[in-house]
């Protein structure tokens, strides 16, 4: 994946026939303004203005009462999502594809989604989300705007298709992963002067990075798509869908009972938008769609402007309650691709710029900061809003994205002390399960992942305290806000009484939708306590939970 380089169906929709999504001077998630901006009380919601006659105690009220969508409730109960890398660099054994493969390169024997799906939630996982189209731009499903897709390839299987139908029998929620970014798009003339730059660097001993050793791979061969990647096209009044010849759906949108979108865009953007749309309206409702931030070829000199304002308003007229990553009203990135989530980890943080108009929700440095929400960034004078943006922590099972038959799974383990630092630190788990060429995921894997999510229902599956009154034996303590009402404790400790005597196990910072604190040893109490010690308002904090560890195996 290398996240970051600088990372209902549509019959019920009721919507005009054509919609226009110019900018606008406000957001679907912007409260209107008051007549007085600065008075009056603070109401819940996503996405908050700071004004500029906004105090500091007005400006943590604010943040106390930003508060998730329904659809980001809904996504931060779902601990676990199972990440599926598998496509044409499952097939050329790379991580980064180049988007010259030919697509008969392609050719599994077989696809064996239901596996797959049985291995998921063996795992605990609620949700899946495959990679329909990586940095390479090979695509999983047979789109009607690019000819590097599993229509040219043996069988033409729709990869999508069978994964989502998969999916819902298995009763889980589906997303969808679409790189912005598109080798197979890159203009032909750059992309033969740039394989000879690199030809030339090669002969002359300097180093080469990994897009530039792979283009030097596959030598002359031009990129399989149309050349739409940064090509410096004009801007321009363009219509998504764009029919093409013999499309079956222009009854279904000249009638209206498919919506159409006037936008302004290049050549790339009404790609893009287009492919956006073919996944809604053929696939959907999707739960989540995951925008990756990287661009393998920025180095090089060929960047592509995205005017996401128009991506994100035409996600959400398609289906308001999908979880953007990456986008507003959405989840952010944790910064890392450890699967580990910050001791201090806030789904409440401010934002320069308005996030409808930015990817990553405008904040700085790709949401790698070891800050982004305190109070100290709340008030700092940069800051202009505030959202509700909640942090998805991504790691992939092997020590590639991709399947590579010589590399091996982590440990059921090492599984569970992730799971214990990103959901236990009120993040969402992206775990990566990479089917193998033959479209199964491995047995190997399939056994740590079982061994994985045995481990964690029996330990966090039951309340110790539910057996009856104590003294209880434990090493695992949960703490919860109910974050319907938003995020806002900063400070707490947790007491336990033992013979009479109370003394603290543990202190930590925020708690979120699940905090979950691991105890060096084992104690034994009759009561347990949670003092908040600060907080932006009054806490919410649910009954604590009591755990005791098991042996997850490695």
């Amino acid at each position: 994946m290398a996240l970051r380089s600088t990372r209902r169906t549509l019959c019920a929709l009721v919507l005009t026939a054509a919609a226009a999504l110019v900018p606008a001077q406000s957001s679907p998630a912007q409260p209107s303004s008051a007549a007085r901006p600065c008075g009056g009380p603070v109401r819940p919601a996503s996405q908050m203005t700071v004004e500029p006659c906004d105090t500091p105690a007005r400006i943590i009220d604010k943040a106390a009462h930003i508060v998730p969508t329904k659809g980001q409730l809904a996504w931060q109960k779902r601990e676990v999502t199972a990440f599926t890398h598998f496509g044409m660099n499952t097939f050329t054994g790379r991580e980064w594809g180049s988007g010259t493969e030919d697509e008969k390169l392609f050719r599994p024997s077989r696809i064996d989604v239901d596996q797959w799906m049985r291995a998921y939630k063996a795992a605990g996982a609620e949700q899946v989300m495959l990679t329909a189209k990586h940095h390479d731009g090979f695509v999983l499903y047979p789109s009607r705007y690019t000819p590097h897709s599993v229509a040219a390839a043996p069988g033409r299987p729709d990869v999508v298709g069978a994964y989502v139908r998969a999916a819902r029998r298995a009763g889980l929620k589906v997303g969808i992963y679409l790189s912005p970014s598109d080798g197979a798009e890159l203009p032909h003339a750059w992309h033969a002067r740039w394989v000879a730059e690199i030809r030339k660097k090669q002969q002359e001993g300097i180093p080469l990075s990994l897009p530039e050793r792979v283009a030097l791979e596959d030598g002359d061969r031009a990129p399989r798509g149309l050349g739409r990647f940064g090509n410096g096209s004009e801007v321009t009044e363009r219509t998504i869908p764009a029919l093409v010849p013999g499309d079956d759906r222009t009854a279904a949108v000249r009638s209206g009972r498919l919506p159409t979108f006037r936008v302004r865009a290049d050549d790339y953007d009404a790609y893009y938008l287009n492919q956006v749309y073919e996944l809604f309206t053929r696939y959907g409702p999707l739960d989540e769609l995951w925008l990756d931030g990287a661009n393998p070829w920025a180095d090089a000199g060929i960047t592509q402007k995205y005017h996401v304002a128009q991506w994100f308003r035409m996600i959400h007229r398609l289906s308001p309650d999908t979880v953007v990553f990456a986008g507003p009203q959405g989840a952010r990135w944790v910064g890392n691709e450890n699967g580990i989530a910050r001791e201090t980890e806030w789904s409440v943080t401010p934002s320069a710029e308005d996030p409808w108009t930015v990817m990553a929700g405008g904040l700085p440095n790709d949401s790698t900061d070891p800050d982004i929400g305190s109070r100290a960034k709340l008030l700092a004078p940069t800051t202009t809003y505030l959202q509700w943006y909640p942090a998805e922590a991504d790691v992939s099972l092997r020590p590639g994205w991709f399947h590579h038959p010589g590399e091996h799974p982590k440990t059921p383990g090492q599984l569970m002390g992730l799971y214990e630092k990103s959901v236990g630190r009120n993040a969402s788990l992206l775990l990566n399960v990479p089917p193998a060429k033959d479209g199964r995921i491995a047995a190997e894997d399939v056994a740590a992942l079982t061994a994985f999510g045995t481990a964690v229902r029996q330990t966090y599956g039951t309340d110790l305290r539910t057996a009856g009154p104590g003294p209880w034996t434990f090493d695992r303590i949960g703490v919860a806000e109910d974050i319907r009402h938003g995020q806002r404790v900063e400070r707490f400790t947790v007491r336990a009484r033992s013979g009479g005597t109370w003394r603290t196990l543990a202190r930590g910072t925020t708690i979120g939708h699940r905090r979950i604190l691991a105890l060096p040893r084992p104690v034994t109490a009759d009561a347990v306590r949670v003092t908040v010690q600060e907080s932006r308002g009054p806490g919410r904090v649910a009954p604590v939970t009591l755990h005791r560890s098991r042996a997850a195996g490695d």
